[in-house]
């Protein structure tokens, strides 16, 4: 455990897991790895990252948390993780339910695509809403915890030409109880963190369009004028929740969403 070098931070919170090679800050919910502590650290982006620890190259073996096991005094455990999984099944806890019900998600919805996961942290039990992603992690949501067991985008391939891309997993349940559907029929790529946008650079080039829906902050607006650098048609949807700091937010504001508002955020072609 270390103190946060991104706040004032008097309780040592921010969890180094050597076993996952991630952090995670439990101040924030804020997590991700090495390169990622990098970037927040100095804000700078990937690339700028990667050249700042290649000066370092010296002092690592690799671009990772990790020490030499070998190397550790006689009778030193083994870290354990910041957050263990101990279940994982549908969603049906009450609690859990109530959550999506204030957030205004349909629960069929995010049974499809969401799990009722039991984890623990320093031997107490939680227990969240958990999103998968591409290396098996699970972004962890409840009314009092936003957080991560190891972070990563999550990516779902329809074999188009157009995609959605959500900064978060809850702009995207948003997004399908909006439009009534339990499934995109187009490609959808969840970041769950902006800091993972460089790693889907190379996928997104491959597209005609982008719709982009982001949140409607300045680091949103970074993203799209990089999007914008990548991609000759990005079609940023935050102007449609511009009072707003992000789609499910829109949504909890909306009393009602007129056909014509599911119309405009839209995200597909005709």
């Amino acid at each position: 455990m270390y103190y946060s070098p991104f706040r004032e931070d008097h309780n040592a919170s921010l969890k180094v897991d050597y076993n996952q090679n991630v952090w995670h800050d439990f101040g924030t919910g804020e997590g991700g790895g090495l390169i990622d502590l990098v970037m927040k650290m100095h804000n700078s982006t990937f690339h700028e990252a990667i050249i700042m620890l290649e000066k370092e190259q010296e002092k690592f073996s690799s671009f990772s948390f990790h020490w030499n096991q070998n190397h550790l005094p006689a009778g030193t455990l083994k870290p354990e993780p910041a957050i263990s999984i101990q279940k994982i099944q549908p969603i049906n806890n009450p609690a859990l339910i109530d959550y999506l019900n204030e957030r205004r998600i349909n629960v069929d919805i995010a049974r499809t695509h969401c799990s009722e996961i039991y984890y623990s942290v320093k031997d107490k039990t939680y227990f969240a809403v958990g999103f998968q992603n591409d290396l098996g992690g699970y972004e962890l949501r409840n009314k009092y915890f936003k957080g991560c067991t190891l972070k990563d985008i999550t990516s779902i391939k329809r074999n188009n030409d157009h995609c959605l891309l959500f900064e978060g997993f809850m702009d995207y349940l948003t997004f399908l109880t909006m439009k009534n559907i339990q499934y995109s029929p187009v490609d959808v790529i969840v970041l769950n963190s902006l800091a993972n946008l460089p790693k889907v650079k190379n996928t997104l080039v491959s597209y005609i369009s982008i719709s982009a829906f982001l949140d409607n902050d300045q680091p949103g607006k970074n993203a799209v004028q990089k999007l914008e650098s990548i991609c000759k048609d990005v079609i940023d949807q935050s102007f449609f929740y511009s009072k707003n700091k992000d789609l499910n937010e829109y949504l909890c504001h909306k009393q009602h969403i007129q056909p014509q508002d599911k119309q405009k955020i839209s995200g597909l072609r005709p």
